[in-house]
């Protein structure tokens, strides 16, 4: 990623399977969203990328929320305390059953014994 990021574009890391801009509202915050499968996910198109779920910078002073789709930013409601706590939970729930899924399949402990017979 630059230092310095430009308004209006979405800056794309694929080794380090991240994304980062400027925040849409134009306060000049830096938004990082990591990408994967219990995080942000990037989806490419001619018409521009469209990045889901939406960006809630519930913790910048501007707290803008919005979506960003084919290129294009959405404007999003606000909102309130509540609905960014439950929000939040719904996230951790999801990662929780993502991992949990794969330990149930065994793959997690196939990709740790690979992990650990590389120290060896």
């Amino acid at each position: 990623m630059p230092k310095e990021l430009s308004p209006g574009i979405l800056y794309v890391s694929e080794e380090f399977r991240t994304a980062a801009h400027l925040c849409a509202c134009g306060c000049g915050s830096k938004v990082r969203t990591p990408l994967g499968p219990t995080a942000w996910s990037l989806e490419a198109s001619k018409a521009g990328p469209t990045l889901r779920p939406s960006v809630g910078n519930w913790q910048k002073p501007c707290r803008s929320h919005y979506w960003i789709t084919q290129g294009n930013v959405i404007w999003a409601e606000d909102w309130t305390p509540e609905q960014i706590a439950a929000g939040r939970q719904q996230e951790e729930t999801r990662r929780e059953a993502y991992y949990r899924q794969l330990y149930r399949s065994g793959l997690f402990h196939r990709v740790t014994r690979w992990v650990r017979s590389l120290f060896r």
